[in-house]
């Protein structure tokens, strides 16, 4: 037995029986493990995995769907397995919003952020508590990366976080977001959706709705589900832009004519 697989085992509690790599997993790999005693896991190795159990636990008390917590330690996280993931019908755009709802209802003051930063591979992810909302995500969201994007579109940048407090609120309900919500972290298994992978932090519930749109294209119905605050659609791209220039630091050049896209529509 490798050591990889003693300290699963030791956190599962149970001797392991196979390994599965799953696909996916563009930030952290993950695997499904099955054990012993005919269950099976998913087992997470990387330096952010005790923030992530938090971020886990922080979604579940508020009773929204995610994974629980079966161990952690060091440099690994085991989590209940609630996949494998089918593709969205709809009736999973149907379940999305009702996943969403309870993180509406966090016991939250006006205070944006999370008591600790995060990290998507070598890309910080800034969490200053403010209360502030529209210089929270100017300054944790969107400034941050200028000094790694090309001049032309960090310029662009720039211009938007001048006139941000005028698109979208300064003091928005607090709501406990995911933050990373793309159709890849939610798992839908033909009952339920699950959120995975969290990139949590308090803020305007915006932020997941505008996740879902920047690979998937939900349905009306969707956004109907959620009763999103009137002007909704013109502030999604300012929500997604962080996503993008995420991925442009990440993944390269290939996403900078999406960023670029929705400051156009922002008229940056």
């Amino acid at each position: 037995m490798s050591t990889a697989e003693a300290k699963l085992a030791e956190l599962c509690g149970v001797q392991i029986v196979a390994r599965e790599p799953l696909a996916g997993g563009d930030i952290s790999g993950a695997s499904r493990i099955a054990l012993a005693d005919g269950r099976t896991v998913i087992a997470k190795r990387g330096p952010m995995v005790a923030r992530e159990a938090r971020m886990l636990a922080a979604i579940r008390t508020l009773g929204a769907p995610a994974p629980a917590v079966i161990g952690q330690a060091d440099d690994w996280l085991v989590l209940e397995d609630v996949g494998p993931s089918r593709p969205f019908d709809a009736r999973a755009w149907e379940e999305i919003p009702q996943a969403l709802e309870p993180l509406r209802s966090a016991d939250q003051d006006e205070t944006y952020g999370w008591p600790e930063d995060y990290a998507l591979r070598d890309v910080t992810v800034s969490n200053t508590r403010t209360t502030d909302w529209a210089a929270f995500w100017r300054d944790n969201r969107l400034l941050c990366h200028c000094p790694d994007l090309a001049p032309p579109l960090a310029r662009r940048v720039e211009a938007l976080t001048v006139k941000l407090a005028d698109i979208i609120p300064a003091r928005p309900p607090a709501a406990l977001v995911h933050g990373d919500l793309w159709g890849g972290n939610v798992v839908w298994n033909g009952e339920r959706a699950s959120l995975i992978d969290p990139c949590a932090y308090y803020g305007d519930r915006e932020v997941d709705v505008a996740a879902m749109t920047v690979f998937d294209t939900p349905p009306e119905a969707f956004f109907d589900r959620l009763a999103l605050s009137p002007g909704w659609r013109a502030r999604l791209p300012v929500y997604r832009l962080w996503m993008w220039l995420t991925h442009v630091r990440l993944f390269g050049e290939s996403y900078r004519p999406a960023a670029e896209a929705d400051l156009d529509r922002l008229g940056f």
